[in-house]
């Protein structure tokens, strides 16, 4: 083994002269492993949200949606989008619409968007599995049905035992308001066959309609809001959407099922590295102890300092081994910390020990968790970064004092 890392390790773990040095060492062990501990465990719980939110967004949106860069319809009858509906990797091609308009049950009104998707939309989503009451139906035997979100039925007071329609009411094309609404409005009705759930964000804004029955209502004629692609998925979804962006030009966005929701995961991105460096920040506090304690080890070995100098050792081995020391000490803390976090982790995945307060009111009872290698590997490197900048001070300067105290 080589020498300065082995007596390193006998400084590590010998009782040493003082008591407090074992007291501050143990503390500053402590620190490292707690910090370390709380990064791991943080970092684990905001992927886990982070998963679950692309889940449930995956099971409403498209793998990738084309939309107009000006103007909220288009016509998608050029031969760009017949190139794009014959693709390789293509293997659902939709066309919607989306429009805002008056929904009104009963006695109550609210704004939504009603977003019209052809027989297909169930194919490249799984929207049938967020169904929280009643059935994906869009038609049957003639009839046209609705599927609402739960926070647009809970605004409307809507229940599917109910038998009275929801009325929609929006304004008509090129007509100018005037005295009399019922002129320049556009009005039809629907019944509500099932209730979806996925995120506020979603349930709170969307009711979902067959494509006809919303082309009717907003006088779309020819146009659409969007075209929903669905992609095989051993095909690069990359490359394809790159594909088709250059087929279209700026025209068009092309985006996938992170960038239709971009607001939602930047924010969650910025709110997980915020986290991580306030709680960098408390590590580096935390490692102010890990000075302390080399600072008094290198005083309690002074006699020893003189007596490897006899023996022939210069200055630069003696700084190594307190430069060892305080590398393990950052080692062992880091290391045993990333342990202690990724058991609590699995605890928590196993047995849902921390659980959501309001149980039965979310999708999920207990805190989503999930720890992810890379981020174990990145805490790893900074928190052995901050023990390497930790342990240079007092090796450097200090020992240097009391090498050049034996040398007078």
């Amino acid at each position: 083994m080589n020498l300065p890392l082995f007596i390193a390790l006998r400084y590590l773990f010998s009782k040493k002269k003082q008591n407090i040095i074992n007291i501050i060492s143990g503390i500053s062990v402590a620190g490292i492993i707690v910090g370390t501990m709380a990064m791991v465990i943080v970092m684990s719980v905001f992927n886990g949200f982070n998963s679950l939110i692309e889940t449930f967004f995956s099971n409403f949106d498209p793998d990738l949606k084309i939309s107009a860069t000006h103007g909220k319809m288009f016509v998608p009858s050029d031969s760009h989008f017949e190139e794009i509906k014959n693709l390789p990797g293509v293997v659902h091609y939709a066309e919607v619409i989306e429009e805002v308009a008056l929904l009104k049950y009963d006695s109550q009104q609210y704004p939504a968007i009603v977003k019209g998707v052809p027989a297909n939309y169930s194919n490249y989503t799984n929207i049938d599995t967020l169904i929280v009451d009643g059935i994906f139906m869009l038609e049957d035997q003639g009839m046209d049905y609705a599927v609402v979100g739960q926070g647009v039925a809970y605004n409307l007071g809507l229940g599917l035992s109910f038998v009275d329609p929801i009325r929609i009411f929006v304004p008509k094309k090129g007509r100018q308001a005037s005295v009399n609404l019922a002129r320049s409005l556009n009005y039809d009705y629907i019944f509500p066959a099932g209730v979806f759930s996925v995120l506020e964000e979603i349930d709170s804004k969307y009711m979902i309609v067959p494509y006809h029955f919303a082309a009717e209502l907003f006088e779309s004629e020819n146009r659409v809001s969007a075209v929903e692609l669905g992609i095989d998925p051993n095909v690069k979804s990359k490359k394809l959407q790159k594909e088709i962006q250059e087929i279209l030009g700026d025209s068009f966005h092309v985006k996938n099922k992170y960038q239709q929701h971009d607001l939602v995961f930047r924010t969650m991105k910025s709110e997980k590295w915020a986290s991580y460096f306030i709680l960098v920040f408390i590590l580096i506090v935390a490692s102010f102890n890990m000075l302390g304690s080399l600072s008094m080890l290198i005083i309690d070995k002074k006699e020893d300092m003189f007596i490897l100098r006899s023996m022939g050792a210069d200055s630069r081995l003696i700084r190594k081994i307190f430069l060892f020391e305080g590398w393990l000490i950052s080692f062992f803390g880091a290391v045993t910390g990333s342990l202690l976090g990724i058991f609590v982790c699995w605890l928590q995945i196993k047995f849902e020990i921390v659980t959501l307060p309001g149980a039965g009111s979310f999708i999920i009872s207990a805190y989503p968790v999930q720890v992810i290698f890379s981020d174990i590997l990145l805490i790893l490197g900074i928190v052995l970064s901050i023990g390497f900048i930790a342990s240079w001070y007092p090796v450097r300067f200090i020992s240097h004092r009391f090498l050049m105290s034996e040398n007078l």
